[in-house]
């Protein structure tokens, strides 16, 4: 015989156990019923049939109690499954957990609620927001005095935001503060948190919306409350870069300078160091720029956090290094780019540099500078190391080659130049006109005419 599938073995055990506990119940009525005979026409049953009944009604409250407790326990096996799943990514599985609960009667209301929440939190997290705001929906209506209501409104205005429905998003937030004001004492501090983190998310989302100068005011609130202290320089980091965005760069320069001192571990400090330095250039500073830039590449950096600190330090060199070339100012580029290669040792990283470089050469006229810089990356590439390096390498190592190839040319035909023109303005043997005497009168007989007496 095929053996059965664990799910129908479950449902059968779980049938089987609430025939045992009906059939217990119905042994214990007909032990306490009365009996045939006699005293069914009058008399009452005698005491000892009473009280012999009574060991029978136990099995069948245990049975009950057993079943209540089988039900409780799947549904929190299939809880947490269903978010288990959720977080590994798997949501077509995550889907069936938590449908299971909500489309079973066996389950109470709070296994049913927390089954849609976490099926709307499913949703959110792949992307699905509407229908992720339907669930969420659904449950604000159906269940409006559950105290899970302001974290379902949180993740609603959460949900909205991500739709690009800014202003619902903003009017959610506004709830969750709203039905902080009437929560029992027990719950303080949970929905304390609740109100600071919904007054975070409010600023977050002008800050998406471009609405910068409203996000720098929330920002700026929101630093005031009593939060975590990742939390703390989060908001005072935002409301930097808020007010960069609304182009107020004076005062996103000194908020960006006190951020840096008073949170020097943040995670966020990479990119402020480089809104540091393109704001210092905004606001025509280019030495300050310069020094920022050279600092933040030579921040030394744990692995832990080596990718964001490279990511901010190659996006803030290249920047700042091409505006000053694309401007003239060829040796702020040259001090940048020179930083930039010293970086990383990679071939794929080092090597473009290291042209940049090369090109500052000869725009500085230092031709044998130049010249070797180039050179260096026709070897590099020639090595073993660097032969697999791709299509990008490839065409590096061509237009070094055609750098070299030009200067060459360029040298080549200087030199030819200056020979022609060297040669041609050279002077030629002096030659000594011949001297022809200048006719006078007498040679052709005439007195020279006297004088003019002055009158």
């Amino acid at each position: 015989m095929t053996p059965l599938p664990p799910s129908t073995q479950s449902r059968r055990l779980r049938g089987a156990a609430l025939v045992a506990a009906l059939v217990a119940s119905g042994l214990a009525r007909a032990a306490t019923a009365e009996p045939a005979g006699p005293e069914a026409h009058g008399s009452t049953a005698p005491a000892a049939h009473a009280v012999t009944a009574a060991p029978e009604a136990k099995p069948a409250a245990a049975a009950l109690t057993g079943l209540a407790n089988d039900h409780a326990d799947e549904a929190r096996g299939l809880l947490k499954l269903g978010g288990s799943l959720t977080d590994r990514g798997d949501y077509a599985g995550g889907e069936i957990a938590f449908r299971r609960i909500m489309n079973s009667a066996d389950f109470t209301d709070a296994e049913q609620i927390d089954a849609l929440l976490g099926l709307a939190r499913l949703h959110r997290r792949s992307g699905a927001f509407v229908k992720a705001a339907a669930i969420y929906e659904k449950f604000l209506k159906q269940f409006p005095d559950d105290q899970q209501v302001p974290d379902a409104m949180l993740d609603l205005g959460r949900t909205l935001r991500a739709m690009g429905a800014y202003r619902m998003a903003i009017s959610r937030f506004y709830s969750v503060i709203n039905s902080t004001l009437k929560i029992p004492s027990g719950g303080f501090d949970h929905y304390q948190l609740l109100a600071k983190t919904a007054q975070f998310e409010i600023a977050e989302t002008h800050f998406e919306s471009g609405d910068y100068a409203e996000a720098g005011k929330f920002y700026a609130r929101v630093r005031l409350l009593d939060l975590a202290p990742a939390d703390q320089a989060r908001a005072h980091f935002k409301s930097a870069a808020a007010l960069d965005l609304a182009g107020d760069s004076d005062s996103a320069l000194t908020t960006l300078r006190a951020y840096l001192q008073e949170w020097p571990n943040d995670e966020n400090v990479p990119e402020a160091r480089y809104l540091l330095a393109t704001t210092l250039r905004k606001l025509n500073r280019p030495a300050e720029a310069l020094n920022a830039t050279l600092d933040l590449l030579r921040t030394e950096h744990d692995r832990a956090d080596q990718r964001r600190w490279s990511y901010w330090q190659r996006r803030t060199g290249n920047q700042l290094a091409n505006e000053f070339f694309q401007q003239g100012d060829i040796r702020t580029a040259l001090a940048i780019y020179q930083g930039l290669a010293a970086i990383s040792e990679e071939p794929i990283w080092r090597l473009p540099n290291t042209y940049q470089t090369a090109l500052c050469f000869e725009r500085l006229g230092q031709t044998e500078r130049a010249r070797s810089a180039f050179q260096a990356i026709l070897d590099a590439l020639a090595a073993d190391k660097a032969a697999t390096a791709g299509d990008e390498l490839a065409d590096l190592g061509r237009m070094a080659g055609w750098r070299l190839a030009h200067m060459e040319w360029a040298e080549d035909t200087t030199t030819k130049l200056n020979v022609f023109f060297t040669t041609s303005r050279a002077p030629s043997p002096a030659v000594v006109p011949p001297v022809v005497p200048v006719p006078t009168p007498e040679s052709h007989g005439s007195p020279a005419p006297a004088p003019e007496t002055l009158r």
